[in-house]
């Protein structure tokens, strides 16, 4: 059954990226001892990805001479008309999450949805019921403001922690299932 994921870093305060987009606070720890990446990427079949995202991959990755670092599909979400990347399965849509969610979870055949990156993306997969699980790697810095982990309010019924777990003694991965909820 294919279960649809948020899989990222936040700071201790909640935030995950600075109000500029920059990621150097989480870069600076390098790979981590322990991490669930590998294990994670493996049963990941389909990608969303928020434009800002995109273009941190485009700027940092791919314009550094480094290759597009996912094989499978990714549907990345823009109101902007963005570059595309040479041999990269990146398909481009905007608008409601839900129909797009139906054409993921059919390329992943199987394995998971990875919603990567911007939490306004992971907040509409939420409102539309669709966001099956978080799992987030807490970093003790703490950013005063930016990109909110998760932009919603959830109190009723509260996230499920399924698990935590130390990495590297310097991360605390949370992982959390999202309960349906009665008002959607």
């Amino acid at each position: 059954m294919t279960t649809t994921q948020f899989y990222g870093a936040s700071s201790l305060d909640g935030f995950i990226a600075t109000p500029d987009h920059d990621l150097d606070w989480l870069l600076q720890f390098g790979e981590i001892e322990g991490s669930s990446y590998p294990d994670f990427i493996r049963n990941v079949g389909a990608l969303a990805m928020g434009s800002h995202t995109y273009e941190w991959m485009l700027k940092h990755a791919i314009d550094a001479g480094q290759p597009w670092p996912y094989t499978q599909p990714t549907w990345v979400f823009s109101t902007r008309t963005l570059r595309s990347i040479a041999g990269a399965d990146v398909r481009f849509v905007r608008g409601d999450v839900r129909p797009v969610h139906q054409a993921m979870v059919q390329a992943a055949a199987g394995r998971n949805v990875w919603v990567v990156g911007g939490g306004g993306l992971e907040g509409q997969f939420d409102d539309a019921g669709l966001l099956d699980e978080l799992i987030v790697q807490v970093a003790p810095v703490t950013l005063g403001a930016g990109t909110p982990l998760f932009p919603r309010r959830v109190v009723q019924p509260p996230l499920q922690l399924q698990s935590v777990t130390t990495l590297g003694g310097v991360f605390a991965e949370l992982r959390y299932r999202v309960p349906p909820r009665s008002d959607r």
